[in-house]
């Protein structure tokens, strides 16, 4: 019991200690140009996705005139 508490108590201190560590500003940046080029992403998808919505409807439209 008493192994299984310390090697607990060690993870935990291991992954505060790791967590308070300070990026570098490079890797700073490279974690926002990520971020940033995700959210593109993401708005090209819903966008396309948007305008396959409007063709769709439109067409139907049509369809019924």
């Amino acid at each position: 019991m008493k192994k299984v508490f310390s090697l607990m108590m060690l993870a935990f201190f291991a992954i505060a200690i790791s967590s308070c560590e300070e990026k570098k500003p490079s890797e700073k940046v490279e974690d926002g140009m990520e971020e940033v080029g995700e959210g593109i992403e993401d708005a090209a998808e819903d966008a396309g996705d948007s305008m396959e919505e409007t063709a769709e409807e439109t067409e139907k439209e049509v369809e019924e005139m």
